[in-house]
């Protein structure tokens, strides 16, 4: 199957694609932002592992968010 290029593509694959880009950055950026912020003790395992782990697409985030957070410790996203 030979490669195609971004201007091969047709506008609703090109759309598709930002569309799944901006969802996975999305996605990492809100779990990078709430692995920083909470304290080590509210996360099981290693923090390090999964801030690696957040940038595995798609998968990373949804893992950190199902598992990687000790439920009920949640914090406001916003200062108060």
């Amino acid at each position: 199957m030979a490669k195609k290029r971004w201007s091969d593509l047709s506008d609703g694959e090109k759309a598709a694609i930002l569309v799944a880009a901006s969802v996975q950055l999305s996605l990492a950026a809100t779990a990078w932002v709430d692995l920083a912020r909470r304290p080590a003790e509210q996360v099981r395992g290693a923090k390090g592992a999964w801030a690696v782990a957040i940038a595995v697409n798609f998968v990373g985030p949804l893992s950190y968010f199902a598992f990687g957070r000790i439920k009920g410790s949640s914090q406001p996203v916003l200062p108060a």
